[in-house]
């Protein structure tokens, strides 16, 4: 192994640290209450050498968020990929899919969502916002898939396929929010599953033709 790969090697390890301290802090403290400060004692190294690695706390937390869209994308090309369901199948499958990849890492992708709709973004560093952008597009295009086939076959009404995506994720991000915010008053209410499962319903009645062809 030569000089460079051993500090690239060494610089990843360094990198994943880092991450994994954040995500002890982030999850305890909250974003908004979170210091670099915080994760750098956390993660027992220097707030300068946290710097050396992540512009701030928000492009930190960003690489996290970039984790959970990389599942979601793995997680939605499994859905595209099955050939032995249907469109409408593969609506519920998505839905499934979907809250597999809220359960994974719940806080993170609420936080997520928070990031994705606030001044937040501004503070990235053009690659990172460029690469976040990029990742979730691809997950955008591999949801639209199922659109567009249930379209082409006559299933489901002629809408934008992309527009029909953006009306699902933003369902699922806002309810998502909704239901973090009734949970904190009253920690025993979760009722995410089963209010996605009736989001989910209405949606494929409402895009469903109401007459397939035979």
């Amino acid at each position: 192994m030569g000089i460079e790969e051993r500090k690239e090697r060494e610089r990843e390890r360094r990198r994943q640290q880092i991450m994994v301290a954040a995500k002890r802090v982030f999850s305890e403290k909250g974003f908004s209450k979170t210091t670099m400060e915080d994760i750098s004692r956390e993660a027992e190294l220097s707030t300068g050498t946290l710097y050396l690695y992540f512009k701030n706390k928000e492009e930190l937390f960003a690489s996290l968020s970039f984790r959970i869209l990389q599942y979601l994308l793995i997680r939605l090309e499994h859905v595209t990929k099955e050939t032995d369901k249907g469109p409408v199948e593969k609506i519920a499958a998505l839905k499934d899919a979907m809250y597999d990849v809220y359960e994974f890492d719940p806080l993170i992708i609420i936080n997520m969502f928070h990031l994705q709709s606030s001044e937040t973004l501004m503070n990235l560093s053009p690659q990172i916002l460029s690469d976040m952008k990029e990742m979730s597009k691809k997950a955008m295009r591999e949801m639209a898939k199922i659109f567009q086939e249930g379209i082409a076959e006559g299933i489901f009404i002629e809408k934008h396929p992309h527009a029909l995506t953006d009306i699902v994720w933003s369902m699922f991000s806002g309810l998502v929010l909704w239901e973090e915010s009734k949970r904190i008053i009253n920690p025993n209410k979760d009722f995410l599953k089963p209010t996605l499962d009736i989001a989910f319903d209405i949606l494929i009645r409402g895009i469903k033709r109401s007459e397939e062809p035979s």
